[in-house]
């Protein structure tokens, strides 16, 4: 029998040599390129059983030649793996045509698992194959003896049948939950929408989303989220009952079809799957973990057209969810409506594409003033406008920001602005001189690149910009301070020499640990939740002890939204350092001239941040 080939497709040598000793217990064949452009070469000469294939690779990436390869008749059954560091890129590799993931750094058990299920996905097909040519070379030598040797011919086809059957539910399943997977789930909801009109049955698609899986992935490895997995599929099962069709969606994502149009029996089957989750607790190695979920109804009626439209409307459901902070169960009730807004982000979506295409977005500043003493030379915070050329206007940022987070162009924006503020400072070295550091806003989503602090470098050498001129502000939010990636991506900021501020402190996940796990140089209070001080004593009780830990930690207070002088006295006399706010100064944009009426303005002792 032919030995099972495995081609190995990576740029890392050390990568190749790791997967080649795991590999060793397989009794594999392999077969090695170091690019993707070399593995195209190789595959014209050979034809491998399985691609174990990295993603980031120079030149053509690991998605270019899985798109390559999907196309192509010879290639298009050959199973291809990703190897991949990043979890981000699971989708994507599905989205590809991939067939499953392994994740770096590279775990023994889980590349042979992976790699077992596939080599007996290969073993079956290949006895099908024999038993096919088998069979029709016994058919056609036969055919005069059919009736001595019919009982011989039932017996192999109904051996062929179940090896066709066998093969059949490995594609439609996934292999960890042994649940449906995303193509059964497909196939099923095609199925339900493509009914005659005068027949149709509606159904309900109901959309799960744990909630802490990746905290159990990162801190108890892979093999305890599978088994998580595993425990809530069988969990969902149970649940949802022998008439629900049950699948995973990828990653900790979930998909129940209820083929009913009860809208009492489906409200109780997602309350009850809600109530199991929430009471659920995962054991593993002697540790514990909650696992919540939250959940998104939809009704798969004659509206619906499409398979991706059900996943889309389930998107929207589960995203205002999650962006509420909740773990509920959430209905998609106002199909107008939600469309509507949906509609309006998607074409805010096209208008950010196009403004970070054709330069519309423009950089504006405020600048931020000592509320005692003076300095020499100013702080100044970055803010951003979009340009609408059509009625020439500019446009607020509370009117587009949702719509570039929705879509994951929000990383792109705020590359942008990184990028315009050295490009300034380096086309302006005398005002560089003379400003003492400028204030980007960071978003959630971009603090989850692992990349941002290397662009962050590449952007100060490129345009010759000392890095203690940038500091960097982050949100107080809940997606912030629980993504365990942001504490060292921060450090690595900190260690270009840039500085890190915590923004808007005070206005929702508060805690002074925070200030103590985080590696902030400094706090902005939440202006709105400082001017509470006029009208509450608690407000003034805790905007003082904000300011009296940060002085214990040595960390400046600058309090936003300062409109009179009598604030800002206020503020001053509470220990506050800084002040931004329309009485200082009003937002104008970032050019030679206004810089310049700002510096003009009468210097005294250096103080900074």
């Amino acid at each position: 029998m032919k030995a099972f080939t495995v081609l190995i497709v990576d740029d890392v040598p050390d990568n190749i040599d790791v997967l080649r000793r795991v590999l060793v217990p397989l009794d594999c064949k392999v077969s090695v390129a170091i690019s993707a452009e070399r593995a195209l070469s190789i595959l014209e000469q050979i034809t491998p059983d399985l691609i174990l294939l990295d993603v980031m690779m120079p030149g053509m990436s690991g998605f270019d030649l899985c798109s390559i390869l999907r196309k192509d008749t010879r290639f298009y059954e050959i199973p291809i793996i990703f190897v991949t560091g990043r979890t981000d890129d699971i989708s994507q590799g599905f989205a590809v045509g991939g067939n499953d993931y392994i994740t770096k750094p590279i775990n023994a058990d889980e590349v042979i698992a992976r790699v077992k299920h596939h080599q007996e996905r290969y073993q079956l097909l290949l006895q099908l194959r024999s038993l096919n040519n088998e069979l029709e070379d016994r058919v056609r030598q036969r055919t005069a003896e059919l009736v001595s040797t019919n009982k011989l011919l039932r017996e192999e086809i109904n051996e062929r049948r179940y090896m066709q059957d066998r093969l059949k539910y490995l594609a439609e399943h996934d292999f960890v939950s042994r649940t449906h997977n995303r193509k059964a789930l497909e196939r099923n909801i095609v199925e339900i929408i493509s009914q005659p009109t005068e027949n149709f049955k509606p159904a309900f698609y109901i959309a799960i989303d744990l909630a802490r899986f990746r905290v159990v992935n990162e801190s108890c490895g892979l093999i305890a989220g599978d088994e998580l997995l595993s425990e809530a599929a069988e969990m969902i099962s149970l649940v949802a009952g022998s008439n629900a069709f049950v699948a995973r969606l990828s990653g900790d994502s979930f998909s129940v079809i209820c083929p009913t149009d009860n809208i009492e029996h489906v409200s109780s089957i997602a309350s009850q799957l809600h109530t199991e989750f929430a009471e659920f607790t995962f054991n593993w190695d002697g540790r514990h973990f909650d696992i919540g979920a939250t959940l998104a109804v939809v009704k798969i009626d004659q509206s619906i057209t499409s398979f991706d439209q059900v996943l889309m409307m389930a998107d929207e459901v589960m995203y205002n969810a999650k962006r509420d902070g909740e773990q509920s169960v959430r209905y998609f009730s106002d199909l107008e409506e939600q469309a509507s807004r949906q509609n309006t982000r998607q074409n805010w979506a096209l208008r950010l594409i196009d403004a970070l295409k054709y330069d519309h977005f423009r950089v504006y500043f405020q600048q931020i003033c000592p509320l005692s003493g003076c300095v020499d030379g100013i702080h100044l915070e970055a803010l951003i406008r979009l340009y609408d050329p059509d009625n020439d206007c500019l446009i607020f940022p509370d009117n587009f920001l949702f719509a570039a987070e929705r879509y994951q162009l929000i990383a792109d924006i705020d590359r942008w602005v990184i990028r315009k503020v050295c490009e300034f400072l380096s086309t302006h070295p005398r005002q560089q001189q003379r400003i003492k550091q400028v204030a980007i806003n960071l978003s959630a989503t971009t603090l989850r690149d692992p990349h941002l602090a290397d662009y962050i470098q590449d952007s100060l050498e490129k345009y010759a910009v000392s890095p203690s001129k940038l500091c960097f502000e982050v949100t107080e939010t809940e997606q912030i301070i629980h993504v365990n990636k942001t504490s060292s991506i921060l450090e690595q900021i900190k260690q270009l020499g840039c500085s890190i501020a915590i923004d808007d402190f005070g206005s929702g996940y508060s805690s002074f640990s925070y200030l103590r796990d985080f590696p902030f140089d400094h706090i902005k209070i939440d202006g709105i939740f400082a001017r509470e001080i006029e009208h509450s004593e608690a407000s003034l009780a805790m905007v003082q002890s904000i300011v009296d830990v940060a002085k214990k930690l040595n960390k400046p207070c600058v309090v936003e939204f300062v409109e009179n002088q009598t604030l800002a006295d206020r503020y001053k006399s509470m220990g506050i350092e800084w002040g931004q706010g329309y009485h200082f100064h009003k937002p104008e944009p970032l050019n030679e001239e206004n810089l310049e009426r700002c510096l003009s303005r009468k210097p005294a002792c250096e103080e900074s941040l």
